[in-house]
């Protein structure tokens, strides 16, 4: 029996591909296994070739599988775009209706099974209950009974009626007998039991949108964009149950200076965004930094320039989150790795923000923003709030009567105490304009130079804690380096490497601003190669650690720009190359 299963359903997008692969994620998911499921789609809303490719296995994966072992089609396109990723023995089972073929250099052994998939769902309801009848068919092939679906599809339509759950499952039964009949023995397609059962499935964008309700977060503009949209979706449903509100404004522009307006007034606010927002944001954060004003991005990345590729995966905001305002402010910027770390993080990048009265950005890709995965349950007790330095009553009754309150006193950690609208003895004035401690225009050169040394000292010389991960040996022959979603396939990777004797370590970069310069200068140092793995073109994290003054000997930069995320098996591939 196998203790890991790759699986893809594909076909025209608006047929249903979505829910297919969800409901057949969702529901071994809660039979306890572990999910990672990545879908391809297109920059429209219907018609264009979509996937989505869901991997089963009893130990956590964060990354796609190298190969497939079974590609259920509802169309020839689907099968002469994907079925090259079929293993040795791998199956395809599509819907007779098309008259299915298999392309010539397929792996050895390679089977189609053509059942009617479309006449199958019409016989018991409607054409587009074909998705029912794959699911049924796939039971069989991997040796579960028919009903594993039925509690997801219960919760799925239940609210419409009992007959349309009844029908639905009438589909699933008849995919299950229609594969039956063939006679075939798929002994060697059927899963292990799984191992354990508590845990969620979700995005990297669910687990921030549950992240940001967690750090006490209740202020969300923001403008619809992909791959970030789905944050601003689910809060929509979920602040107004805790006294929250989400906006929708005219622009990303509006939506970050609303932003600003609710941090300034006490709230805890955030925005979402990728890269062709974050660039029209790029003077209201400007103005965040000025005012030392607290906000929270999230800069969900796609693949660029412009519009680019809106569907697609790429890594390439890092320049423009560390450098893309003008002038300079001092920003913190994190990068989580899987959607437990986007919970945490987006908490993380709340108090920060409060904590060092500045923006906080906290970068995803679109791997980790879209990507369903096995999650173990949040625990709250590792949840703080911390509102950073606020103006205590003391303090604030020291302002003389007729005087302005110092909201930016020159203190020696460059953090000044914050008070909110309408606090007694708190009154100052507020601009983007260069200022004096109490907020009046000043543009004298001595004030400009102690006020920016105020603002951009506030880090320096400091590093967030848990700034890098890492595992593997200790002074190995490869240590590599990377950031965002890349942790999956890496980790795997390496944990391949290891297990094949090779002396190899990972380092997983958590923060890019401020920068951990030291904790990554001392784990290159024990190393004898150095490299650096991301999805973009120019090798920018690459970049960052020769312009932070990172040196070492065998520094190699390695990159994928073509929209789609890593496999671990062409990373051991390229590792072994190096060796």
């Amino acid at each position: 029996m196998l203790q890991e299963l790759s699986w893809k359903v594909g076909g025209q997008q608006g047929e249903g591909i979505d829910s297919t692969g969800k409901t057949f994620a969702t529901s071994l998911n809660r039979m306890g296994y572990f999910i990672y499921s990545y879908r391809h789609f297109s920059s429209r809303i219907k018609g264009g070739h979509t996937n989505d490719k869901v991997r089963i296995s009893n130990v956590a994966r964060h990354a796609s599988a190298d190969t497939l072992d079974i590609l259920v089609a509802f169309d020839q396109e689907t099968i002469t775009l994907n079925a090259r990723e079929l293993r040795e023995n791998g199956i395809v089972i599509a819907d007779a209706k098309f008259n299915p073929t298999l392309p010539e250099g397929l792996a050895a052994g390679v089977q189609l099974f053509s059942i009617p998939i479309t006449k199958i769902a019409e016989e018991n309801g409607a054409a587009i209950m074909k998705n029912m009848v794959a699911l049924g068919a796939t039971s069989y092939v991997i040796g579960m009974k028919p009903d594993f679906c039925e509690p997801v599809i219960s919760s799925m339509f239940a609210r419409k009626s009992q007959k349309i759950v009844d029908q639905n499952m009438a589909a699933v039964n008849a995919g299950y007998e229609a594969i039956a009949a063939s006679g075939v023995d798929f002994t060697a397609f059927h899963l292990a039991p799984a191992a354990t059962v508590d845990h969620l499935l979700m995005t990297g964008n669910d687990a921030v949108s549950l992240g940001a309700l967690a750090a006490g977060a209740r202020v969300m503009p923001a403008y619809p964009i992909t791959p970030a949209s789905d944050v601003m979706e689910y809060l929509i449903k979920k602040f107004p149950q805790v006294g929250g509100v989400v906006i929708q404004t005219e622009d990303e522009i509006a939506a970050l200076n609303m932003t600003i307006g609710a941090s300034f007034g006490g709230a805890r606010a955030l925005t979402s965004t990728s890269g062709p927002g974050l660039a029209l944001m790029m003077e209201a954060l400007g103005l965040a930094g000025m005012t030392e004003t607290p906000v929270v991005i999230i800069d969900a990345q796609r693949g660029g320039p412009s519009t680019g590729l809106p569907t697609k995966h790429e890594q390439s905001d890092m320049y423009a989150a560390l450098f893309g305002n003008h002038g300079e402010i001092p920003k913190v910027v994190l990068t989580p790795g899987n959607a437990e770390e986007c919970f945490y993080a987006t908490v993380d990048a709340f108090n920060y923000a409060d904590q060092y009265q500045c923006p906080a950005i906290l970068m995803t890709d679109l791997a980790l923003s879209l990507a369903n995965q096995t999650v173990p349950e949040f625990s709250l007790d590792n949840v703080t709030i911390n509102r950073g330095k606020l103006a205590t009553d003391e303090q604030l009754a020291q302002t003389e009567p007729g005087k302005l309150f110092k909201r930016y006193e020159l203190t020696e950690d460059g953090i000044s105490p914050r008070v909110f609208p309408g606090q007694k003895g708190g009154l100052h004035h507020v601009t983007g304009v260069e200022h004096s401690e109490v907020g009046r225009p000043n543009e004298g050169q001595a004030n400009h130079t102690q006020m920016m040394d105020k603002r951009l000292n506030k880090f320096k010389g400091f590093e967030l804690p848990n700034s890098v991960s890492y595992s593997g040996n200790a002074n190995p022959e490869i240590l590599v380096v990377g950031v965002g979603s890349s942790m999956g396939p890496i980790s795997e990777a390496i944990e391949r490497l290891l297990a094949e004797g090779k002396n190899v370590a990972h380092a997983q970069v958590k923060v890019i601003s401020p920068f951990p310069e030291k904790t990554l200068q001392n784990y290159m140092d024990s190393s004898k190669k150095v490299v650096v793995i991301e999805s973009n073109g120019t090798g920018q994290l690459y970049h960052l650690m020769n312009f932070f003054g990172l040196s070492h000997n065998t520094l190699i930069s390695h990159t994928k720009y073509d929209g789609t995320p890593f496999l671990p098996g062409e990373l051991v591939d390229y590792l072994k190359g190096l060796m």
